[in-house]
């Protein structure tokens, strides 16, 4: 049977379309996101109820995210070969039950077990429809990446109040069950529509993104390089900090003794914490399709040096001045403004250095590095319970940011370089590009 998945999922001439198909992965992202994003409310919640640890509890997000992305190189090499239609309604499935198991859950373990369940079913939906999106579009892989990682990283704004509400008014568990079996079905109905692009749009392409080949690397060809390695570090450093800030701003907010407190912005007044999580979901999802863009125009490279020093010099922003709640609103905003853009920076960043015939594998592959920097989550809940503050997590974070941002000019982009010169070549030569 052949790699691409058309041979096996036709195309319909209703349906081939690739604005048509990268909205409805943006769809199916959007219903995903509050299995990641939502989590931060929930926590608080269920330590009251069980007095269980912080780190105990975050856990569960841990795992989650190790899920939700190491195994999504095993869930893209599935699409590559059979087509994405029938992965993502599969991941939909899971990611309801996943909700609907919390909403029962009464110990530690249950939890830790619908993390995995959940974890398995958001990676196979997210790492389909980032791989469908830059196959769909091989000139423009920066924004399509980033405009279907913007309905995961936006998905969740809509709904953090009214999760909040009804957590408060029917309790956790009932918003679990809720939400879980509303966003489990959407993904299912949708994710019926989605298809692979023919597989001649990746040979001959008119157009292809500034820095990309057309060679086609597979995956243990990629996972050989110094380019995947120096990506995949890069990737994790960035990666950490968010998802710290991700899974702990409530924790935060309340250290920080601004949870509750009154801001009014933007002719909005509301807690601290709601309006931060309610600006920091759009900020997270504007800028995926805006870096992704730039990304498009200005080089990969460039756009990271910048979006990954803007991020490291806001993380230490807000941990000096966030304990105003103004501030702790403006500054978080401007820490998921300027982290949510890894998620379309590398997808695009790898599908222009490997080709786009392995796309969905060898991005999942990269992907793998956001559980890696996961485990690095129930670490700082650690290391602020032994200082009594986050100002230490806040400069790790920051340090490693910063570095991740030297590194995309001073490594990422000598090596890119220099590997595709050299493939460039070879898929110049058809009877060396097929062997």
């Amino acid at each position: 049977m052949s790699a691409n998945s058309s041979s096996v999922q036709p195309a319909q001439p209703a349906l081939a379309n690739a604005w048509l198909q990268l909205l409805v992965g943006i769809i199916c992202m959007v219903m995903i996101a509050n299995l990641q994003y939502g989590w931060t409310l929930f926590v608080g919640p269920i330590g009251d109820k069980y007095h269980w640890s912080k780190a105990a509890i975050q856990t569960t997000f841990f795992i989650f995210v190790l899920l939700e992305t190491w195994l999504v190189p095993a869930e893209g090499y599935l699409v590559d070969r059979f087509g994405p239609k029938w992965i993502t309604v599969i991941g939909g499935v899971l990611c309801g039950i996943a909700w609907t198991m919390n909403s029962l859950a009464s110990s530690l373990g249950m939890f830790y077990f619908a993390a995995a369940v959940g974890g398995i079913g958001a990676g196979a939906v997210y790492g389909t429809c980032i791989g469908n999106a830059v196959k769909w579009f091989p000139g423009r892989r920066g924004l399509a990446a980033g405009l279907t990682a913007a309905g995961f990283g936006m998905g969740s704004a809509a709904t953090i109040i009214p999760i909040a509400h009804m957590i408060k008014s029917s309790g956790y568990e009932q918003t679990f069950l809720t939400f879980g079996l509303m966003q489990g079905i959407v993904v299912m109905v949708v994710g019926m529509l989605i298809m692979a692009p023919p597989a001649s749009l990746a040979a001959t392409a008119p157009k292809v993104a500034p820095g990309a080949t057309r060679y086609q690397a597979k995956p243990l060809e990629m996972l050989a390089t110094p380019v995947f390695w120096a990506m995949y570090l890069m990737f994790v450093m960035m990666a950490a900090g968010g998802l710290m800030a991700t899974a702990d701003l409530a924790l935060i907010a309340k250290d920080f003794k601004v949870a509750d407190v009154p801001v009014s912005l933007f002719w909005l007044t509301m807690p601290a914490l709601t309006f931060a999580l309610s600006l920091d979901r759009i900020l997270n999802g504007l800028t995926r399709p805006f870096f992704g863009w730039v990304s498009d125009q200005i080089g990969r490279e460039q756009t990271m040096f910048i979006a990954f020093l803007l991020e490291g010099l806001g993380i230490i922003a807000l941990a000096n001045l966030g304990t105003d709640p103004v501030w702790f609103v403006l500054l978080s905003g401007m820490v998921f403004f300027a982290w949510g853009e890894i998620y379309s920076l590398f997808p695009a960043t790898v599908t222009d250095t490997f080709g786009a015939t392995y796309a969905t594998t060898n991005t999942g592959l990269m992907y793998t590095a956001k559980g890696t920097a996961a485990a690095l989550v129930p670490l700082a809940s650690v290391l602020v319970d032994v200082k009594g503050n986050w100002h230490a997590a806040f400069i790790i974070a920051a340090t490693m940011n910063i570095i991740a941002a030297v590194m995309a000019m001073a490594v990422l982009k000598p090596l890119r370089s220099a590997y595709t010169n050299r493939t460039a070549a070879v898929a110049a030569t058809p009877n060396l590009a097929t062997r």
